[in-house]
């Protein structure tokens, strides 16, 4: 006994420590609302639910026994069941309290699941747009009609459970008889069950008088357009009257049901019932398909143009694109004049050359400067500004790498190393002469064009375990060549440790008992965990959908998390339906799983980019701004959960500076577009206009290129915009139908205009594929890129750009050699076609020279390209060539073991090779620094 009741105290402490540490969590981030609104429906749905369902069920079980005969019939059957009743008699109130209590939970836990639904109920607003054909507001079905949907389907559950329940009870005491000689049933039985089975016929009339409604919702393979939302021809025609007529015959069915409480006999109701089954099949299965067979299919073009236009005005509006502007692009230019064509080039597109998604290898060599440091796969691209100027640039953080730490034991992991240090950035349009990036922003602690700023990382898309911070423990800063700094966490985020609760809760609740007694823990302790920014922002909005690439940028002298993140709807009428998962899956998801969306429904016929969140990177607060103002779902979750959400006009003009159109939400968007770039519905069926989204030529990965971030100039734009961009391709063929780019600067009154170029049917221009091939096929290429693969050397493409120019299309690629002792890739060449023509050169002018034949007469050649500086003097040259091999010795004796005395020896050797370089470029009045050569080394 004793030892189940520890047991028992045991799971209930279990279950109190997740729910004591979840509220501590949300009350440390401030949205303890969120917590209490979510559990408060969630239980008030359970008990409610829960009660009605062990209400009914035990009426009609209580009702059954009340009514049994007072005497059973003699026979054999009711002997065997007259042992089960005296068995039972002496527990009836524990078993029905029993039954009741089991089938209340099953229903209570059910409805709990539903608290979206209910939230989104009660709390609607309209949309201010009706569906085409039953003029009703959206909202009827976004809100209405999934909570209608639920309260019939628990409807039906409640009927079968009491209808079983009761047949039972009268069965046991003799109210239903199978074997037994005479009346199969009593009056009473009789009557007790026809009025269940009518409540049931009464639901099915409901449920036919909904599916109506749900008509306008269904999705359906409709062979012209495949995937389809909404109603056709035989929808309209066929089934919705139909339903009409089937919800009728329900009503008189379960009118006879209830009218057997008088008659005392199943006659007329069984009849009722077969006649509603009958008309099921025949109403509501053979007739459509007749309409389909001999009304549609012999002019399916005439008959089902009214629904497509539906559907294409729906699906446009309800994703966003209602507004993209399709305009022809010749594809081919007529200019003559190279050298205005070679100038325009830089008026059109700052072509970025440093492609965050190849050069991360080359930050972390350059820029890791202890192993414990890491950074993401995956850079990103933002704006900062250089020289009055704004300029692409690719910045990384510089987050913490447990893997890389010395030695891995509990106190190393959770206590010493809590963080990361600094931002990396470098210019993305620009590489030194080594092919290496030219960094802005560098060095540890981090110096460079972003100013003073709070440097530290504790929330991060890397640190992904809890850290205790704030103790008795001191944590490692960072090091530089003389010591390593220590540092205490200065925040108020996490949750306080002090309490012994907490320790207790958090001990069971991490499964890390150590947290209970551990004289590491003390006064001001506090834990830290959920600190990815995707992580925290889905916890604090569990409504919203997070999209995959959450990015950093320094504003007002903090490092913040910028995520993007959106309501979505599965209930918009005649808009077709895709998939998340899949529709926003590209190269990059495929190789990294931490890109992919983070969705509350993974099916959507509705998408708004409502919401920007920031994540302070050493606080973790997040913040939640009102991006789309119009959005009712946005509205209408800002009703359940208030003050959760801050204005638009809360946004600083110093984060409005790093915003961007979300990627995710583009791919959705150009996803659509293979198809609903068309507004005419004849078109539209014939699908001689569908594209596709080409697969990344770049790499062997088989899944769609992901789109770009470049500031460029569309034809019709005064000047470049940040812009993301993206190609397609004639379905099932590999030259170029249509490009697409949005602006993406919110400074901008333009930003979310798509603009779409559409490329002519009679002329072919080649796709991102066949210029890949052409790049490979060309013999002087072929023969460059065979020579720099030769030994331990690996040829990496970065990301092909699409640049509109002139009337045709310039495509720039930069490529990249991981060569020898090199363990990072590094800008070698950069390939441009225009024209049919082709270059493949050191440097971006040098190619776009040979491209247009004309030297630029606007930017002095070979602009992009820094020589580091002191290198032309071969003294520093060498020192440089010194204190790399000293660094990479460095780094072989931390993975060694790690061997100390090797490592100590190769700090030295780098230490004197960065001393000599200094003093020789000193002398040689080169600039630069200590600093500088660290980088470079």
């Amino acid at each position: 006994m004793t030892l189940g009741v520890l047991a028992v105290l045991g799971m209930a402490f279990t279950m109190f420590a997740g729910f004591w540490t979840d509220w501590l969590w949300y009350r440390s981030v401030h949205y303890s609302s969120v917590f209490t609104t979510t559990l408060s429906t969630k239980v008030g749905l359970f008990f409610v639910f829960g009660l009605l369902m062990a209400a009914a069920v035990g009426l009609n079980i209580w009702l059954a026994h009340r009514l049994r005969p007072p005497l059973s019939a003699m026979s054999m059957e009711q002997q065997n069941l007259d042992r089960y009743r005296m068995a039972i008699a002496p527990y009836k109130k524990w078993l029905l309290l029993a039954v009741t209590a089991l089938v209340g939970l099953i229903a209570g836990a059910s409805a709990s699941s539903q608290w979206r639904t209910w939230l989104m109920w009660v709390n609607g607003v309209p949309f201010h747009q009706k569906d085409p054909q039953f003029h009703l507001d959206v909202s009827f079905y976004a809100f209405d009609l999934p909570w209608y949907r639920f309260l019939l389907g628990f409807g039906f559950a409640a009927a079968i459970l009491c209808l079983i329940a009761a047949a039972l009870t009268h069965y046991l005491y003799g109210g239903l008889r199978v074997t037994s000689p005479g009346a199969r049933a009593t009056a009473a039985a009789t009557g007790h069950l026809s009025v269940l089975l009518g409540i049931f016929v009464a639901l099915k009339a409901v449920a036919y008088w909904l599916d109506r409604y749900g008509l306008a919702v269904k999705s359906s393979d409709f062979k012209a357009t495949g995937n389809w939302t909404g109603l056709r021809y035989v929808d309209a025609n066929a089934y919705l009257p139909a339903k009409t007529i089937l919800f009728c015959i329900a009503v008189i069915c379960a009118l006879l049901f209830f009218a057997t409480l008088w008659r005392r006999t199943w006659q007329l109701p069984v009849i009722g019932f077969g006649l509603m089954v009958l008309s099921a099949i025949l109403i509501g299965g053979l007739y459509p398909a007749i309409v389909q067979k001999f009304q549609v299919q012999p002019n399916e073009q005439a008959k089902e143009a009214p629904y497509v236009q539906k559907n294409l005005k729906a699906t446009r509006e309800a994703y966003g694109i209602d507004q993209a502007k399709v305009t022809e692009y010749p594809g081919k230019s007529t200019s003559q004049d190279k050298t205005r064509l070679r100038d325009q080039v830089d008026a059109t597109a700052s072509i970025r050359i440093m492609d965050p998604n190849v050069v991360s290898p080359t930050f972390q060599q350059l820029q890791q400067i202890k192993a414990y440091y890491g950074f993401p796969t995956n850079l990103d691209v933002d704006r900062y500004p250089k020289d009055g100027k704004e300029q692409d640039t690719v910045i990384g953080l510089r987050e913490l790498n447990l893997d890389g730490i010395p030695k891995n034991n509990w106190i190393n992991d959770h206590f010493r190393y809590t963080h990361g240090f600094g931002v990396v950035a470098a210019k993305g349009t620009e590489a030194d002469s080594e092919g290496r990036p030219v960094f802005t922003e560098k060095n540890l602690p981090s110096q460079g064009d972003l100013g003073t700023y709070e440097q530290r990382i504790y929330y991060g898309e890397k640190t992904t375990t809890y850290s205790i911070v704030g103790g008795p423990q001191k944590e490692v800063d960072y090091s530089d060549n003389e010591r390593e700094m220590t540092t205490s966490y200065q925040g108020r985020s996490g949750v306080n440790l002090d309490n012994p609760v907490n320790r207790a809760a958090y001990a069971v609740a991490f499964n890390e008992p150590q947290i209970l007694y551990s004289g590491a823990i003390g006064k001001g302790s506090r834990i830290l965990y959920n600190r990815t920014p995707k992580e925290r922002v889905e916890a604090v909005a569990p409504w919203l959908t997070i999209d995959g690439d959450a990015y950093p940028a320094v504003v007002n002298h903090r490092i913040q998390w910028i995520v993007d993140a959106y309501t979505t709807s599965n209930g918009y009428p005649y808009s077709s339906r895709t998939t998340l998962g899949d529709t926003t899956a590209d190269s990059l998801t495929a190789t990294n799983n931490s890109r992919a969306v983070v969705a509350q429904q993974n099916q959507v016929n509705y998408i708004r980019n409502s919401v920007k969140a920031t994540v302070d990177a050493y606080t973790g607060e997040v913040k939640l701004y009102q991006w789309d103002t119009q959005d009712p779902v946005l509205k209408t979750w800002m009703k359940a959960f208030p003050d959760t959400v801050e204005p638009r006009g809360a946004i600083s003009p110093e984060l409005m500076d790093h915003l961007r159109y979300p990627q995710d939400l583009f791919k959705v968007q150009r996803e659509l577009l293979t198809r609903y770039h068309v507004t005419d519905a004849q078109t539209f069926l014939t699908g001689s206009e569908v594209w596709q989204v080409p697969d990344d030529p770049t790499n062997n990965s088989g899944s769609a290129v992901p789109p770009y971030y470049l500031s460029m100039k569309m034809p019709g734009q005064s000047e470049q915009a940040f812009s993301l961009t993206t190609t397609f391709t004639p379905n099932g063929r590999d030259n170029l139908s249509a490009f697409m780019a949005v602006d993406s600067d919110p400074r901008t009154s333009d930003y979310g205009r798509i603009r779409v170029l559409k490329l002519p049917t009679n002329t072919t221009v080649d796709g991102p594929k066949q210029v890949q091939s052409q790049f490979n096929s060309e013999s002087d290429i072929a023969e460059t890129i065979s020579l720099l693969s030769r030994g331990h050397s690996k040829v990496e493409y970065g990301n092909l750009l699409t640049v509109p120019l002139d009337g045709g299309l310039l495509y720039a690629e930069p490529v990249y050699v991981r060569g020898g002792s090199l363990k990072y890739p590094l800008l070698r060449k950069v390939l441009v076609t225009y024209e049919g023509r082709t270059a493949f050169k050191n440097t971006l002018d040098e190619a776009l020279d040979e491209v247009f034949g004309v030297k630029s007469s606007t930017r002095p050649p070979q602009t992009g390209t820094t020589t580091p500086p002191g290198t032309g003097n071969p003294t520093v040259k060498q020192a440089l060539e010194d204190a790399q091999k000293a660094f990479d010795a460095g780094q072989q004796a931390l993975k060694n073991g790690p061997d100390w005395d090797a490592y100590a020896k190769a700090q030295k050797d780098l230490q004197d090779a960065l001393k000599r370089a200094e003093d020789a470029q000193s002398e040689t009045g080169g600039s630069g620094g200590k600093n500088g050569d660290k980088s470079r080394s």
